[in-house]
């Protein structure tokens, strides 16, 4: 998965994320505790442009409003979620990084990332509290 994920990176797709990916700004704040959206989730990455990888699936834990890498695979997911739900992510792996934003509402989220020459959408759903 570790090379898999640097080729994906590499090709520009580094977190499609949510990511995740992946997720620009939004009105997340510096302390945002969102605790009603802790817990691990799974987001999914379409991409829409770009010659990256059509898609994938990524976890991810949010603990007092902080996004962080859920799996064991070598890359970094930074980002916030705001109480509203508004949420802002960075995947990085090495020299290469995506960024994206959107929504959290209940167990579920969308919107759009961005990263090197790729971008397109992400949806996440909640895997447990």
């Amino acid at each position: 998965m570790i090379a898999l994920l640097g080729h994906r990176l590499a090709r520009g797709a580094a977190g499609a994320l949510i990511t995740a990916a992946a997720l620009v700004a939004a009105s997340a704040s510096s302390n945002a505790a969102a605790p009603r959206y802790d817990g691990m989730w799974s987001v999914s990455i379409v991409t829409e442009k770009g010659d990256c990888d059509r898609g994938y699936r990524y976890p991810i834990r949010i603990a007092n409003g902080t996004l962080a890498n859920g799996g064991s695979d070598p890359f970094t997911i930074s980002g916030k979620v705001a109480p509203s739900g508004a949420i802002t992510v960075t995947v990085s792996h090495g020299s290469k990084s995506a960024t994206g934003s959107g929504r959290l509402a209940g167990d579920s989220g969308e919107g759009h990332w961005t990263g090197g020459a790729c971008s397109g959408t992400w949806t996440a759903e909640r895997r447990s509290s």
